[in-house]
C-alpha cells in the first residue's frame, strides 16, 4: 500500500469530520476510503489491523501503521498533508479552539442519549439536557465569537469537529421535534449550526439519509443491531436509502416493519 486508507462507516459523524477535514485542505483525493458494513460481521484481516477493536473510522498509513479514534487521525491529516493548516496555529487561538472542541463530547453523548430514549416520560428531561448543551456552547461563543458566524474568520478546526454532529442531530428534530432556533439562550449556536451545515466542504451527508438509516436508533438499537422482529438493519446499504419512504416520526408509538421501512418487499 502506497497510500492513506481509511475505513469507515459512511454515515458516521466521525467518519464525516475527516472528509471535512480534507475537503477544507482541498486533500480529499490523498486518502482511500474503505467503507464497512456494520450490519454483518467485521472482516477478520480488518480486526487484525485493530487488535481486536471495531470502532471506527480508523486510519492506516502507507507503511501499514494503524491510527485510531477521529480527533487523533484528523491532527494526523492536518499534518502530514499539504495545503492550508486547519488548525489554529496561533497558540492562544489554538487554545480557544480546544476549549470548544473539549465540549464536543457531552454534547454529542447527549444527543445520541437522547435520540436512543424509549421511555417517553423521560422526553423532557432529555430536551432539558440537550437544551443545556446548547446553551453551554452559545455562552462561549458569545465570549469568544460573538459576531460569527464561525468561532474564527474562516470555518476550521471546531467547524470539522462539530458540523457532522449538527448533520446527525436532523434525527432530534424529525423524531423529538427538537433543533436550538427559537429556544431560550441559543441564539449564537444556532447561526453557528446554520453557517456549520451551509458549509459546502460537509454535503456528504443528508438529513433524509440521517433520518432513514438512524431509525433503529430512535428505536433503542444501535451500530447495526436488528430490533425484535426485524431481519434487516435501518443502516443496510440495500435498498439504498434514497429509495425508502420516510420512517414513521413517533419512534415511541408501535415499530415499523422490515416492509414499512422499505428494506424488503411488502
Amino acid at each position: 500500500m502506497t497510500r492513506l486508507r481509511v475505513h469507515h462507516i459512511p454515515v458516521c459523524p466521525f467518519s464525516q469530520r475527516l472528509e471535512i477535514l480534507l475537503a477544507m485542505k482541498r486533500q480529499r483525493h490523498q486518502v482511500d476510503f474503505e467503507v464497512v458494513d456494520i450490519t454483518r460481521p467485521r472482516d477478520e484481516a480488518l480486526l487484525r489491523k485493530t487488535r481486536g477493536t471495531t470502532a471506527l473510522p480508523i486510519l492506516e498509513t502507507a507503511d501499514g501503521r494503524i491510527l485510531k479514534e477521529s480527533l487523533v487521525i484528523l491532527q494526523y491529516l492536518d499534518d502530514v498533508l499539504p495545503g492550508p493548516r486547519i488548525a489554529q496555529q496561533d497558540p492562544y487561538r489554538r487554545a480557544v479552539e480546544g476549549m470548544l472542541t473539549r465540549l464536543e463530547g457531552d454534547f454529542t453523548t447527549q444527543g445520541y442519549v437522547w435520540v436512543m430514549n424509549q421511555d417517553a416520560a423521560r422526553r423532557d428531561a432529555h430536551q432539558a439536557a440537550m437544551l443545556r448543551q446548547y446553551q453551554r456552547i452559545d455562552d462561549f461563543l458569545r465570549e469568544h465569537a460573538p459576531e460569527g458566524p464561525f468561532l474564527f474568520e474562516t470555518a476550521g478546526w471546531a467547524e470539522a469537529v462539530f458540523t457532522p454532529m449538527f448533520v446527525r442531530f436532523a434525527f432530534l428534530e424529525y423524531y423529538e421535534n427538537f433543533r436550538p432556533h427559537g429556544q431560550p439562550g441559543c441564539a449564537r449556536v444556532a447561526q453557528w449550526v446554520d453557517a456549520c451545515l451551509a458549509l459546502p466542504q460537509a454535503q456528504q451527508v443528508s438529513a433524509e439519509e440521517v433520518v432513514k438509516l438512524y431509525y433503529d436508533y430512535a428505536r433503542g438499537a444501535g451500530n447495526g443491531a436488528l430490533l425484535p422482529g426485524r431481519t434487516r438493519s435501518s443502516f443496510s446499504f440495500t435498498p439504498h436509502w434514497r429509495d425508502r419512504p420516510w420512517p414513521p416520526r413517533d419512534k415511541y408509538g408501535a415499530a415499523a416493519s422490515d416492509g414499512e421501512l422499505g428494506l424488503v418487499a411488502g
